[in-house]
């Protein structure tokens, strides 16, 4: 079976549960794919015991698939250049203070939180798992996404001063929580016992600063080329370059990919540079194709989120660690949000009850799965992968069709 086929399978697959869903579930497409999925699935297994033809040409396409490679190397850069793209810049620069204090410091504090607090549950299943593992699995859970929360705040309605923390927080934080598990990962596979946040913060900036300044470089480039030329055609084309070659160039000098395309995305679609980089033909064509590429790699992705539970161990212990997880991870999130959210209510009139939607509306996606996919045996990975898995579809079956009732509720 080829990549050709194996694609055509999936986009099948995608159109058609995406299908079911609009036309009969009428879930927001995130949440609606990756049930439909989930059952899909659910009913392969069963089929099985009877005909295993079916469970089996799934599982050979999961395995063909390099979910972590494809997500975090292609994927996100595409995905986060697009939302970036879409995001309202005047808000986000009101708002730029405590976005990114909740995307650095507060991914930091919840790492170490989370972490901590798994590692003390695990051992009350008398599970011996070392402490920088569980670090690693505070880093990859900690990350909010984007992807699932985009298009749910908007169909709940969100205010816009919330909406836009909430989303800028989760477009920074990405790029902030990879860069603090490979961090931690690299102590880990050296077999290093001891990380000191210190070692964390060293290579963090290095990543994150550069990849910022990336960005501002790439979104400069792709404004002036723009600026210099009246094709709508080719100006599509100026913006698919920008981040495929910034990606390549994000790899090569071990920078983060996923924060330079945040910052050219925003550069890019802030107001001031496309009213003097864009005709209006232009900025419809350059929006259209953007909004096409970002549903299309979101419906790919929500079934392959789906389809991921043919790779899990699923043993009882690590299920009900996995359930255990879920109100530790919220509880740390809540307090990670704490101190910034205290510290800048009052100077930027935050909405009612900020913590709290915040808390439960920071929903955790694909990049948390692409992460523990990419954890080896040595660091537990079939436990914190069941227990990741768990968590994520919680975190948007559970909390996705719940947050726009609390957001209207408590604002």
């Amino acid at each position: 079976m080829n990549y050709f086929l194996i694609t055509t399978i999936l986009v099948f697959l995608s159109a058609a549960f995406g299908f079911i869903n609009v036309r009969f579930l009428k879930l927001p497409n995130t949440i609606g794919l990756m049930v439909i999925t989930i059952f899909f699935t659910l009913g392969v297994f069963a089929l099985s015991y009877f005909d295993d033809t079916l469970l089996n040409a799934e599982k050979y396409i999961i395995t063909q698939i390099d979910f972590k490679t494809l997500l975090l190397d292609i994927m996100l850069s595409f995905l986060l250049f697009a939302g970036a793209l879409h995001t309202n810049f005047q808000q986000l620069k009101v708002q730029r203070w405590p976005i990114l204090v909740f995307s650095t410091l507060g991914v930091l504090v919840s790492t170490f939180l989370v972490g901590t607090a798994v590692y003390y549950l695990l051992m009350l299943f008398n599970m011996d798992v070392g402490y920088v593992y569980c670090l690693l699995f505070g880093a990859l859970i900690s990350p909010t996404d984007p992807i699932a929360v985009l298009g749910i705040l908007k169909q709940a309605g969100a205010p816009k001063k919330l909406e836009t923390k909430i989303v800028g927080e989760s477009l920074f934080n990405d790029g902030v929580g990879v860069v603090v598990f490979l961090t931690i990962f690299q102590f880990a596979s050296s077999g290093s016992a001891t990380v000191s946040a210190l070692d964390v913060l060293e290579l963090f900036g290095v990543e994150v600063i550069g990849g910022v300044v990336l960005g501002l470089l790439l979104g400069w480039i792709t404004y002036r080329l723009m600026k210099s030329i009246d094709d709508y055609d080719i100006e599509v084309i100026i913006t698919l370059a920008t981040v495929m070659v910034g990606t390549v160039i994000a790899q090569n000098l071990h920078l983060s990919a996923p924060l330079a395309m945040v910052t050219a995305g925003l550069m890019v679609g802030n107001d001031t540079m496309r009213d003097s980089a864009m005709s209006e033909i232009t900025e419809t064509y350059v929006d259209k194709f953007w909004e096409l590429v970002d549903i299309l790699l979101n419906t790919l992705l929500f079934v392959l989120i789906g389809m991921e539970m043919l790779v899990l161990a699923f043993e009882l212990d690590y299920v009900i660690a996995g359930l255990l997880s879920i109100p530790i991870i919220l509880i740390c999130r809540y307090l990670s949000l704490l101190l910034p959210i205290n510290f800048f209510k009052e100077k930027l009139d935050f909405v009612p009850n900020t913590n709290i939607i915040m808390t439960w509306g920071g929903l955790r996606g694909g990049i948390s799965i692409a992460l523990a996919l990419g954890l080896t045996q040595d660091m537990h990975r079939d436990l914190f992968l069941v227990i990741t898995y768990v968590v994520v579809v919680f975190s948007i079956i559970v909390q996705g069709l719940t947050v726009g009732k609390l957001v209207k509720k408590l604002t």
